[in-house]
This record gives structure tokens, C-alpha cells and sequence, in this order.
């Protein structure tokens, strides 16, 4: 069957803001995301951080058994992105698919508090990842669809801010909850059960998506290919930079060995989500003002300057001072790169692409971290830090020379 022509002007685009006006808010579509993924990483990370000390304390689990559950519940979310997102573009609706993502997290996350054994937990991992999986690219795309172009990048921000704004209250939630209350670990995973629920049931009663009209039917291998040229180049800039983008733990040992008392850990975990969340609405109204590129470019940018620090770091104060500066490098990129991806294809494709981009950074992150401990253990943690800022400006110099600028689309049927 020859493919279907795309729609002229698809139903589920908001309606056009006027020349130049912003809207007051960015509509109950958006917010109502933004609040479930307040809730769900509030979930997540009352159990996250605990995780690993559940693992080899209560069940006696080894640390290559703990990295072995994280990556293999990792890498089955990156692949299962791709999937669903092409899959979000050939339904009616992308809603469903997400909240059946978003529903099956909520119910397996829980489920660790009863779990005897580590093959236990890497079964609830894997089933809460498959539902990060399921959900995030049709997700990411019924959001683009929801706000104008012109105030996509704030957007994105906004829900990446609520969404390192859950990172914070969970672990808080959580030190209560032992601390104060003096509550088994297996009970506060139980307990994480609420903030799961309560995203899940904001999710079904306040996201509302209008019908689509039909999306484009293509052949499989045409459409689980990067949606444009453009976008490809975006994603080899993306995968590039993502290779230099190890795991914040290494920042953690880092800090550990510049004098940062262990106790003190968490705190300067906390500051770090803080000053995403505060950072990542004003970074992606930034990249609706001065463009993605630029945005994306500082952001990077920002990202080798912090690790060109962290490899020359003489004391524990430079720790603090470069973690702070490191939370804004987040708010600068994380809307403006979603935001940049809406932008390069049309609304039919953009479950695939936004799959094709969390597979990109999701397949990158593991070999990241690999290779960065293999460059500190063999040449020392200068080495490392150096290699990932090195990496950061061959990937900002290849996005400014490969990706043209002014590509934020309007979208069909718009003045």
C-alpha cells in the first residue's frame, strides 16, 4: 500500500497565539505533565537512592549484581523508546500509550518492598523501566503538540524543572519517613506507591489530547529512520556529546576526593536538583528568544568548562562552587534539545523522533561511563574530566557547523 499523504492541518495543534504574544501559562495540558512528572520522580527517588544499599544489605546482592540490574534496566527503557514512539505516530492518540507506560511504572515500582531476592528486584526494575519506555516519547511528543512553537523551549523547561523538582522531594520524603519517623526501608517503598498513584490518576482526569487526524502509514524501515537530515545531524552532535557525558556518580567520587564529607553527600545532591529545577524554565524560554542552537551551545559550552574544573579541583569549596554551575548547564540544554527536536520534523513524526533522540543519549550513556572509568583508573581523574569537556566542544563545533539554525517550525495550518 503507497503511503498515506500527511494531514495539512492536524487536529491536535493548539490554537495559534497571536503576533506576538506569549501566552500567560503554558495551558493545562502542559502543567498537568509537569505535575506527573513531579509526582513520579517523587516516587522513584524515595526508592532510587536506597536501592543499592537494599541490595547488598537486606539481600546480600554483590556490586557487579547492582550494576548489572541498573544497565540492564536501563538499556531495555532506551530501546523500547524508539518502539514506542514509532508506534505513538500510527495510533489515534498518543494518550493512551502513555498512560499505560506511566501505569505499569507505578505499579511494579512499589512492588521491591516485597522482593526476597536481587533476580526479584531486576524484575521490578525492568518492568518499571519498560514503562519509562513505553511512555516517554509519545509523552515528549503529546507535549510539543500542546504549546506553540514559539513557546516550546519554555515548555520542555518547565517539565524537566518539575521533574528535577520531584529528584528533590523524593530523597527529602524518604530521609523523613527513616529518620524521623523511624520506618523500615521496606515500608518507605511501599509508601512510594502514593505519589505513583496520584501521577497516575492526574495523568487519566487532567491531560486531555484532541483527536489526531491520520498519521502518515510508511513502510517500517522508512519510518524508524531519523525524521529529517537535520535531525540526524542534531543526534550525532547529541550522541558525541553524550560519549563525554559520564554518570554524575564519578562526581560524586570526585567530590569525595577533594574533601566532601560523605554526610554531606546528599546535601549537595539535593543542591544540584535545586538548581536544575530553578534553572530549566528560564534555560528553555531562553532558546525560544535566542534560538536552540545558540542555547544548546552555551550549554555544552558550560558543560566543558565545569569538567576542565573538576580536573584541576584543588579543595572542597570548588566542589560546591562547580556543582552549582554544573545544575545550569541542565536548565540551558535539556528544553532546548527537546524543544530542537519538535522543531526539525512534522507533528506526524514526532513520536519517532523523539524515540531515535532518548536512544540516541540512552545507548551513548553506558559506554560514557565505561570508558570514563577506564580513563580515571588507568590515567587518573584529570584524565577523565579532561576527555568529556574535549568531547563537549568537538559535539558544540559539529552542531554549529552541521544543524542549520531557524528551523523552529510553525506548525500546520498556523499563521
Amino acid at each position: 500500500m503507497p503511503p498515506v499523504s500527511a494531514p495539512t492541518a492536524p487536529q491536535d495543534a493548539p490554537a495559534a497565539t497571536p503576533p506576538g504574544r506569549r501566552p500567560a501559562w503554558l495551558g493545562r495540558t502542559v502543567v498537568s505533565l509537569a505535575a506527573v512528572s513531579l509526582l513520579t520522580d517523587a516516587s522513584s527517588e524515595m526508592i532510587a537512592p536506597l536501592l543499592p544499599i537494599f541490595l547488598t544489605g537486606a539481600l546480600g546482592a554483590s556490586a557487579s549484581m547492582v550494576g548489572t540490574i541498573e544497565g540492564a534496566a536501563e538499556s531495555t527503557a532506551s530501546l523500547l523508546k524508539l518502539a514506542s514512539g514509532w508506534w505513538s505516530d500510527r495510533l489515534p492518540r498518543r494518550k493512551p500509550l502513555v498512560v499505560a507506560g506511566y501505569l505499569l511504572a507505578s505499579t511494579a515500582r512499589p512492588l521491591v518492598a516485597i522482593a526476597s531476592g536481587a533476580g526479584q528486584v531486576l524484575a521490578v526494575r525492568l518492568a518499571d523501566r519498560v514503562g519509562k519506555g513505553l511512555r516517554s516519547a509519545p509523552r515528549d511528543a503529546l507535549l510539543a503538540a500542546a504549546v506553540p512553537p514559539e513557546v516550546r523551549g519554555r515548555a520542555f523547561g518547565f517539565h524537566r524543572a518539575a521533574d528535577h523538582l520531584g529528584a528533590v522531594i523524593g530523597p527529602l520524603v524518604a530521609f523523613v519517613l527513616l529518620g524521623w519517623v523511624g520506618l523500615s526501608l521496606r515500608t518507605v517503598f511501599w509508601l512510594a506507591a502514593v505519589p505513583a498513584a496520584l501521577a497516575v490518576l492526574v495523568l487519566v482526569l487532567a491531560v486531555r489530547e484532541e483527536p489526531a487526524a491520520p498519521r502518515v502509514v510508511a513502510s517500517v524501515e522508512a519510518s524508524t529512520r531519523p525524521a529529517s537530515r537535520s535531525l540526524g545531524a542534531m543526534l550525532a552532535a547529541v550522541l558525541v556529546f553524550t560519549l563525554g557525558n559520564s554518570t554524575d556518580a564519578f562526581l560524586v567520587l570526585r567530590a569525595t576526593q577533594l574533601g566532601v564529607p560523605v554526610a554531606l553527600i546528599p546535601i549537595l545532591w539535593a543542591a544540584l536538583h535545586v538548581v536544575k529545577s530553578a534553572s530549566s524554565t528560564p534555560g528553555g524560554a531562553l532558546s525560544d528568544r535566542l534560538g536552540r542552537k545558540p542555547t544548546i551551545v552555551a550549554g555544552w559550552l558550560l558543560y566543558a568548562c565545569v569538567y576542565a574544573g573538576f580536573a584541576f579541583a584543588a579543595a572542597a569549596w570548588h566542589v560546591w562552587a562547580l556543582v552549582g554551575v554544573y545544575g545550569l548547564f541542565f536548565g540551558l540544554t535539556e528544553g532546548a534539545e527537546k524543544a530542537l527536536v519538535a522543531d526539525l520534523v512534522e507533528p506526524h513524526a514526532r513520536g519517532t523522533a523523539f524515540g531515535w533522540y532518548h536512544l540516541t543519549v540512552g545507548l551513548a550513556a553506558l559506554p560514557a561511563s565505561l570508558v570514563f572509568g577506564v580513563i580515571w583508573d588507568r590515567r587518573g581523574a584529570p584524565a577523565a574530566f579532561l576527555t568529556g569537556a574535549a568531547l563537549a566542544l568537538v559535539a558544540s563545533l559539529l552542531l554549529v557547523l552541521t544543524v542549520p539554525a531557524g528551523q523552529q517550525q510553525r506548525e500546520p495550518g498556523r499563521s
